[in-house]
């Protein structure tokens, strides 16, 4: 018999820095990050912060990151695959303020998740884009902050797309991202 949502316990972020392995903690429910993500998932995913590294490199106010630890709140700990952040990093994770741009690799096992969970919180938390890989597809969809709420932008393949990160302006060329080229 499952017990009642109100019985379920609800984690904070002092209990999340206590667990071993990758977790990420959604408004106090835990989610394992297993098994790993494929092969496929992690060279799309490299591809990125490889694109997002060349197109950061004049911008002294933004640094692209692999997964990291972002408290949202006391609540909800996340790791998106690929994030921009712009202004000053802490010393150490977990990183406290949002990144400007996050790119989410999708997979069978998270797609609900990312598009559903982590889409309303990026939302929320005034992410001005959002942009999720679909690897199989090799296309993805860019959102944008408008007035609080995501709007798609545009679908893409092997087109490439200018960002104002405020900081800075970069282009990315996600035919690089799906083709290596």
């Amino acid at each position: 018999m499952a017990l009642p949502a109100e019985k379920l316990p609800r984690y904070t972020f002092r209990d999340y820095l206590s667990w071993e392995g990758r977790w990420e903690l959604i408004q106090g429910v835990p989610y394992a990050m297993t098994p790993l993500p494929s092969f496929r998932h992690q060279i799309i995913s490299g591809r990125i912060h490889v694109e997002l590294t060349r197109a950061l490199k004049d911008c002294s106010l933004c640094v692209p990151l692999l997964p990291v630890d972002w408290k949202v709140d006391e609540y909800t700990v996340l790791q998106p695959d690929n994030l921009v952040f712009c202004g000053e990093l802490p010393p150490e994770p977990p990183l406290t303020e949002p990144p400007v741009l996050i790119f989410e690799v999708l997979s069978p096992g998270t797609e609900a998740k990312d598009r559903g969970l982590k889409f309303g919180i990026y939302e929320r938390a005034g992410v001005k884009y959002l942009v999720l890989v679909d690897p199989v597809k090799e296309e993805a969809e860019i959102y944008t902050l408008s007035r609080g709420h995501y709007e798609l932008f545009r679908r893409v393949q092997k087109e490439k797309v200018g960002f104002d990160l405020s900081s800075c302006r970069i282009e990315i060329d996600f035919g690089r991202i799906f083709t290596g080229g």
